[in-house]
């Protein structure tokens, strides 16, 4: 069980990014926050420079063996991969004298290419720094790869790589097979494959596996059977007309259905393409099928925003099939809340989401996805666990939106929509004092922020004070933050009060909400890793 009397005494008073007062978290909980909402992209109130260095001072202040849990946690729970490796780097830089990163690091690369990854980011973070020229390794001669082995790697513009991650990434490129190789062998990505096998030096455990590191050498790998690499021969072939060309592009759709080697997360990127290129009854049904299945939704461990972004793909796209693989989508979303524990039928519920202008930032410089719609469809995944419950906004004021609770997408899609109806500040404490004002007697208030709450009518009201209010009316109310950014601020005492914090984007965060229903905390969770 954490200390909680420990933590709230590092919970010092400070100014949030409009001026209003917070509070500090302690290392681990900041740390915490700012990793499961972090895409290395700029936010509305942190550049990706400040948040990555900001990332690595928290990591010299909290135990190594929290790092390499907390590692292992964003990528095999809350299923991110990108900030998982930045902090395998990081403590490699700090750390030595045991396996405890070689451990972390063969949990934690779970997809060949992150192989490639952790080796960029380890680039990045420690040549480039540096003064280097950034190249991690330079090409070997000819003279210097052997037929039987590739014992004789490249010469290392770094100095040396970390022995640790060496070690995990030797025990990593045991796990893959031919095709999961060729699948990311790319010659655009600053450190390739054979670069990599060349750096880390991998034993192979058998014959069978030591022939396929020589065609990594050789460059010899069968080339995979993918969308990609098929589409992109069939792009290359010269048509009589476009009718020729769509007809023969919706053949090879058609055959890549078929094949089942299309796998789910490229199903769903390219829902639009399939019914742009008329694609069968037959075959769209299977795509349907397959999307809305369990336990493939399961294997596909997809962040709940993913389903959204494919949803908004196609609703507007003119086809016979479009409402069919949006329902799919809806069945599909439907079961990463099917796990939801802690709403029975006499738990009464609000939740509220934060749509204030600084969370119209997106989340990454390549998504769509805003903040505030992660907040958005969080908050409906639980809407629709529930069976009293009251759902809203809230910006410059709180607005409650009644809609049925059967499709999430669709809800989300709506609540969306009025995200500009509410204004653009951050009065979180409306949403307190409505429920006081109507003297509603709530278990569990639920807030999807990025935390930066002030009162923009100078009338020094704030939530804080909202809450203490609200605890006379409802002496057992809960209120849990869902922080969707990470700034590393509280508005209001955590652990007084009945306050709880969350973080993250995925349905995962709802295990940490199980978690607290029992006693436990979001690093109570995290510190039950197996490293």
């Amino acid at each position: 069980m954490s200390n909680y009397n420990s933590m709230l005494k590092e919970e010092k008073s400070v100014k949030n990014y409009e001026g209003a007062k917070a509070y500090t978290m302690t290392p681990e909980l900041e740390l915490y926050t700012a990793v499961v909402t972090a895409s290395l992209s700029d936010t509305n109130y942190e550049k990706q420079d400040e948040r990555v260095e900001r990332i690595s001072q928290l990591i010299g202040k909290v135990s190594p063996e929290f790092v390499a849990r907390l590692a292992i946690y964003t990528r095999t729970v809350m299923n991110l991969r990108s900030i998982p490796l930045l902090l395998l780097v990081e403590l490699a830089k700090i750390h030595n004298g045991d396996d405890l990163v070689a451990r972390a690091v063969e949990k934690t690369v779970l997809r060949a290419d992150e192989i490639m990854e952790l080796l960029m980011c380890y680039q990045w973070r420690n040549v480039a720094q540096s003064g280097s020229n950034g190249n991690l390794l330079t090409m070997p001669s000819r003279s210097n790869v052997t037929e039987r082995s590739p014992s004789h790697g490249p010469r290392k513009k770094l100095g040396r790589l970390s022995r640790q991650i060496q070690n995990g990434l030797q025990r990593a490129f045991n796990r893959f097979d031919e095709y999961q190789f060729a699948k990311y062998d790319r010659d655009n990505l600053e450190v390739r494959l054979r670069d990599a096998l060349f750096l880390v030096h991998p034993k192979a455990k058998d014959e069978k596996q030591q022939a396929l590191f020589d065609k990594i050498v050789n460059r010899s790998l069968e080339t995979p059977y993918t969308w990609e690499t098929e589409l992109s021969a069939l792009g290359q072939q010269h048509f009589e007309s476009e009718e020729q060309k769509k007809d023969a592009f919706r053949y090879k759709w058609e055959e890549l259905i078929d094949s089942r080697k299309l796998g789910y997360m490229s199903m769903m990127r390219n829902l639009r393409n399939m019914l742009q290129s008329d694609v069968s009854l037959p075959k769209m049904m299977d795509v349907a099928s397959r999307l809305s299945d369990a336990d493939q939704v399961a294997r596909s461990r997809q962040l709940p925003f993913r389903y959204l972004s494919a949803y908004r793909e196609i609703e507007n796209v003119d086809s016979l099939h479009t409402t069919m693989l949006m329902n799919a989508l809806e069945s599909a979303v439907k079961c990463s809340a099917a796990n939801i524990e802690g709403f029975d039928e006499n738990t009464r519920v609000l939740l509220a989401s934060d749509v204030s202008g600084s969370m119209w930032s997106t989340v990454s410089k390549n998504s769509t996805v805003r903040h505030f719609d992660i907040g958005i469809l969080l908050s409906m995944l639980l809407r629709s666990r529930c069976k009293q419950v009251v759902a809203g906004i809230f910006g410059n004021d709180w607005k409650v939106v009644n809609m049925p609770s059967d499709n999430i997408l669709m809800a989300t899609r709506q609540l969306e929509k009025l995200g500009n109806t509410v204004g653009f500040s951050t009065n979180g404490y409306k949403v307190i004092n409505w429920l006081s004002k109507n003297n509603m007697v709530m278990d569990k208030v639920m807030m999807f922020t990025d935390m930066q709450m002030w009162d923009s009518t100078a009338s020094n009201q704030y939530i804080e004070k909202s809450w203490r209010q609200y605890k006379k009316t409802a002496p057992d109310a809960k209120l849990y933050l869902f922080d969707l950014v990470g700034y590393g601020q509280l508005p209001i005492r955590q652990m007084e009060n009945d306050v709880y914090l969350i973080a993250g984007w995925s349905d995962r965060v709802f295990d940490v909400l199980s978690a607290i229903d029992k006693g436990e905390d979001a690093l109570d969770v995290i510190n039950k890793i197996d490293v």
